[in-house]
């Protein structure tokens, strides 16, 4: 029986401790917080979105980097499989839009009770409020891990799974990072993910709290197209959110860099009518401008776009609002529709990590056994879930990867 060391309490740590028990292996947690799965508590809007069940290839179309590594664990330890752990351990589950999955009771705590009742099952010893301050090699090989009270714990293997960046308060705060590089690994570049962008414009604020739905964003480097997708987003003081941003900033957050590190602006365009072509809206606009001919223009659009929208729709649209639309001529009406076709606004970067609900980067999957998580620099170290340099969209993916990623690591330890 080997004695093995799991860093973290969160998914990927308490799959990977249930995992390596049930192998028959002595198995000692290590939790800095003073309870377990801090962030599975908040994912989900505090249901957590356990995972998604979509077909294979939804799931590594959903994975932004790294797809091909996740081959042998995401068939090793299914969705579905997830999903039959924990109707086993007693959180029955439903499927909602998009395929995500969610317990019945819509409560996380029970997902995270559900973890801790395996863990002492399988004899998993927990030990909460002990943070690991080092993980040590000698000779290429796993040793120890050095506690923050100085004491050593010595086993045959570790599996570090601390998380990435987001969500600090949650104790995210890229230990594991710092001990993979402590033993050799490289870890590339970390940006928060998942996580709305700020704008430039002044008259965004004027927008806040206004949510668009069925409209298509794209974002744009130059003419380059970097993103584009149907859906819904949302104003905020600082710029924009909602899932079509949210999802948009795993595609182009490191865009916002250049060559040199030097910080560049991108360009989100919405389109607020994606249904209609420029010359079915432009006969639209034109039906509403004879209905209302003898009517104001700042009055004859009303119809056309949320009450909220119309100030900056004016300000923008070249057109004087207190004009009478039947003096309004072809070539501004043409102008016009095309601003509704093509909403632009510059992004200067992402926000930070605390609101970040993944972080892109991490350990680099190249150093990594992608069959077993174990590190191929130094034998019997494994790492699993948002460590790695890994993260997908939302919808329940992240944590299959945690799932997945702990499961091999824990099942692999011989």
């Amino acid at each position: 029986m080997s004695h093995v060391i799991v860093v973290g309490g969160g998914a990927a740590g308490m799959f990977a401790a249930i995992a390596a028990a049930k192998n028959g292996h002595q198995v000692t947690l290590y939790e800095k917080n003073e309870k377990l799965g801090k962030k599975i508590f908040i994912t989900g809007k505090g249901r957590c979105n356990i995972t998604n069940a979509a077909d294979m290839e939804e799931l590594f179309d959903a994975v932004v980097t790294n797809s091909k590594f996740l081959y042998s664990s995401f068939y090793g330890y299914t969705n579905q499989n997830v999903i039959d752990f924990f109707e086993d351990a007693g959180v029955p589950v439903k499927i909602e839009r998009g395929n995500r999955v969610f317990p019945i009771s819509d409560h996380s705590s029970d997902v995270i009770r559900a973890l801790e009742r395996e863990m002492k099952k399988v004899g998993v010893k927990v030990c909460l409020n002990t943070e690991v301050k080092s993980v040590e090699a000698e000779k290429d090989k796993f040793n120890k891990v050095v506690l923050k009270d100085t004491t050593t714990q010595t086993a045959d293997a570790c599996i570090v799974a601390t998380g990435g960046l987001s969500y600090r308060s949650t104790g995210s705060t890229g230990d594991g990072f710092r001990f993979a590089e402590n033993v050799g690994h490289k870890v590339t570049q970390c940006f928060p993910s998942l996580v709305p962008m700020e704008t430039k414009e002044p008259w965004i604020c004027e927008l806040q709290g206004l949510s668009l739905r069925n409209v298509e964003a794209k974002i744009l480097d130059g003419k380059k197209e970097l993103y584009k997708d149907f859906g819904e987003m949302l104003f905020t003081h600082f710029g924009v959110s909602g899932p079509l941003i949210i999802s948009a900033s795993s595609y182009v957050g490191k865009k916002f860099m250049d060559k040199n590190g030097q910080k560049k602006e991108l360009t989100l365009e919405i389109d607020l009518k994606p249904a209609l072509t420029e010359e079915q809206l432009d006969q639209r606009v034109l039906r509403d401008f004879e209905e209302n001919h003898n009517r104001q223009f700042k009055n004859a659009i009303t119809k056309l776009f949320p009450t909220k929208l119309i100030p900056v729709m004016l300000e923008l649209g070249g057109i004087d609002p207190e004009k009478k639309v039947n003096s309004i001529e072809k070539e501004e009406r043409k102008q016009f529709v095309h601003l509704i076709k093509h909403f632009r606004m510059t992004l200067t970067g992402l926000r930070d990590y605390p609101e970040a609900i993944i972080t892109k980067g991490g350990v680099n999957v190249k150093e990594i056994d992608p069959g077993t998580m174990e590190s191929k620099l130094v034998k019997g170290l494994y790492f699993a879930g948002e460590v790695l340099d890994l993260d997908a969209l939302t919808g329940g993916f992240n944590l299959q990867i945690a799932w997945s990623t702990g499961y091999a690591a824990g099942n692999a330890i011989q």
